[in-house]
C-alpha cells in the first residue's frame, strides 16, 4: 500500500477518534487487530497492556471515551512508508496536563493489524 494511503487512514483515525465516532473508529481495523498501550496496564492490568480484537477495542475506547469526555488528539507528524505509520500527537483533557504521545499503526491490506503507543 503506498505511503500517502496509510497516511489517509491515520488522519481518518484521528478524526474518528476526535469525534468519539466509535464505529467509524473500529471499521479501520482488521477484526483480529492487536492494540498495546501503557493506559491498558493501569486502567485494565489483567491485559498486561495488550487487547486482541475489535470487541476488545471497542470496549476499551468506550470506556475511555466515557472517563474522558473532553478527551482530543492534536496530530504534530506523520510518518508512513507502504507498511506502517508513525505518528506524534498531543493528549488533551480538561482539567489534565497534556501529553506528548507516539503511536505506530501497521496496517495490512488497508485495515490496521497492530497498533502500539508510546508516551512517558
Amino acid at each position: 500500500m503506498e505511503a500517502r494511503k496509510i497516511e489517509q487512514i491515520a488522519m481518518r483515525w484521528f478524526e474518528a477518534f476526535n469525534t468519539k465516532e466509535l464505529d467509524k473508529l473500529l471499521s479501520l481495523y482488521d477484526d483480529n487487530a492487536q492494540h498495546f498501550s501503557p493506559k491498558l496496564k493501569i486502567h485494565k492490568p489483567e491485559t498486561n497492556g495488550l487487547v486482541k480484537g475489535t470487541g476488545a477495542l471497542r470496549e476499551w475506547w468506550q470506556d475511555a471515551f466515557d472517563r474522558l469526555p473532553t478527551l482530543h488528539y492534536k496530530v504534530k507528524t506523520l510518518t508512513a512508508n507502504e507498511y506502517r505509520v508513525f505518528m506524534e500527537y498531543t493528549r488533551t483533557v480538561q482539567g489534565e496536563a497534556d501529553m506528548e504521545i507516539a503511536e505506530v499503526l501497521e496496517v495490512k491490506d488497508g485495515k490496521i493489524v497492530f497498533s502500539r503507543v508510546y508516551h512517558g
